[in-house]
């Protein structure tokens, strides 16, 4: 049977729930205790407010975190305030910004940590938290908002990244890591995993000097041979631990630190504020190796995060609600093709001289379009500056801008700009990337019947203007050591 003790713990149990029903049991047992009982205690005494009311006080309520504010620049310099809370991440600011900025959504956006004082900058994960990175940060440091589409190139072609010769055992493991399903995930949860080996150049502490090494990047931490390439333990010293730093890229050019080469990247402590002296600047022989020890520090430090960013760029904890695919009405999927160059209309069953006539219908509305905007103009001057609307066409920027900005952007294959020739006032130059080695296309003008063309492979192929040009090599690889794939942009904010 109930005891006077259960009637008050079951009143006590339900307080949650409602209220008024709890105020009349405490009153009913209040009524039936004996004045010699004496009272018993509450074992939650937290959960009460102080007046002894047992509705939860606002105060005992989680309270929301206070807003953060951070600024996005852009690579014209131009600067956005953002508001964001404590939990956002890097990729939920980038949502944010292709979002307002009205920009293709195609997960290669990267928020950029950016250190000018020290020459140094590096793209956030996606799953980092913007708020703990700001706090970080000198005053003369700022964020980027900047496409990176070598973030997760890695993962598509993951061969083009580790040279045989700098991974160890790579007989015993190479089968397990490219070739058996999945390949990547099977890398990232090994115990066992591979570590990077081979000479790199390091700045001596304090000077301008710089001594090579051979080094190990493992899952411990970055270490050196104080023996030539011992491996033994009693000749390995610690030079980083991949916790507690992150890789940066170097953007001040060799001459500042007196570097043997041009590939040159560092690790920086990822706690506090950062001095000159506690960098580690490091060097390597050229584009692949330091490519190859960049991408392996990452995959090392974040592991399975970086495949499960990979594997789910749509996922948001914000509610930005999904703006880049248009959904297809009914009517849409519905549409055939149809043919009308005769006197009564067919459908096009065969899918490839359908694909055809949309091509040759595009490019008929395409003539149509350009003579009824030319106007006065003419047709020759619309062919000569139609270009410039195009994201990918960049000016009159120099030879070393243009390395810069492809740089920038990730070394993938296809990734291109097209700006106006130096050497010749008539040309432009197409700047494009193969195998992470940047190469220059000149495209020249060339006049027939009075009307200009433009031709990459000296008259063989000629268009009307570069937007044609670009469209046909953005198909066929033509001359080119591959497709074009990647326009290389500038967004402003």
């Amino acid at each position: 049977p109930p005891t006077e003790q259960n009637v008050f713990t079951t009143s006590f149990l339900f307080l949650p729930l409602c209220v008024s029903p709890c105020r009349r049991l405490q009153e009913e047992e209040l009524q039936v205790r004996p004045a010699s009982l004496p009272a018993i205690p509450n074992p939650f005494p937290e959960l009460c407010s102080p007046s002894g009311s047992p509705v939860l006080s606002p105060g005992s309520l989680p309270q929301p975190s206070e807003p953060y504010i951070i600024k996005v620049f852009s690579e014209d310099g131009v600067g956005k305030v953002v508001e964001v809370p404590a939990d956002m991440t890097a990729r939920d600011v980038c949502q944010f910004l292709v979002y307002k900025n009205h920009c293709l959504d195609d997960n290669c956006w990267s928020l950029v940590e950016h250190h000018s004082l020290l020459g140094l900058e590096r793209c956030l994960e996606d799953h980092e938290l913007v708020v703990p990175v700001q706090a970080c940060m000198s005053p003369e440091s700022k964020f980027l908002f900047r496409k990176n589409y070598a973030k997760y190139e890695f993962f598509r072609n993951p061969l083009n990244f580790f040279p045989e010769q700098m991974l160890s055992s790579f007989s015993r493991w190479s089968s397990v890591f490219f070739f058996s399903p999945p390949p990547v995930q099977n890398f990232l949860n090994s115990s066992s995993c591979p570590e990077i080996q081979g000479f790199l150049y390091m700045k001596e502490t304090g000077r301008k000097s710089w001594k090579k090494l051979y080094m190990f990047l493992r899952r411990s931490g970055l270490y050196c041979s104080t023996k030539g390439m011992s491996k033994e333990p009693r000749h390995l010293q610690l030079l980083s631990d991949l916790e507690d730093s992150n890789i940066f890229t170097v953007t001040t050019g060799r001459k500042m630190h007196n570097a043997p080469t041009d590939y040159q990247f560092c690790i920086k402590p990822s706690k506090g504020r950062t001095e000159l002296k506690e960098l580690k600047m490091l060097c390597a022989e050229d584009e692949q190796s330091r490519t190859c020890w960049m991408t392996a520090f990452r995959l090392l430090k974040f592991g399975i995060l970086l495949y499960q960013n990979y594997k789910s760029p749509h996922q948001r904890k914000t509610a930005i609600s999904n703006f880049t695919t248009p959904v297809r009405s009914v009517s849409e999927n519905s549409l055939v093709a149809m043919d009308f160059s005769g006197r009564t209309g067919r459908v096009i069953d065969n899918p490839v001289e359908a694909q055809s006539a949309a091509m040759e219908e595009g490019h008929t509305w395409r003539v149509k379009i350009t003579i009824f905007h030319a106007g006065k103009c003419g047709l020759a001057f619309m062919s000569s500056v139609i270009h410039r609307t195009q994201l990918w066409f960049h000016g009159r920027i120099m030879r070393e801008e243009s390395h810069r900005m492809i740089m920038q952007q990730g070394q993938v294959d296809g990734l291109f700009l097209l700006r106006d020739s130096q050497s010749n006032p008539k040309a432009f130059v197409l700047t494009l990337c193969h195998h992470q080695k940047i190469k220059h296309f000149q495209i020249l003008p060339f006049e027939e019947e009075g009307q200009v063309f433009f031709s990459l492979d000296d008259g063989s192929t000629k268009f009307t203007d570069l937007i044609h040009l670009v469209e046909f090599y953005q198909l066929n690889r033509g001359v080119l050591p591959c497709k074009l794939k990647h326009p290389c942009t500038m967004v402003a904010l």
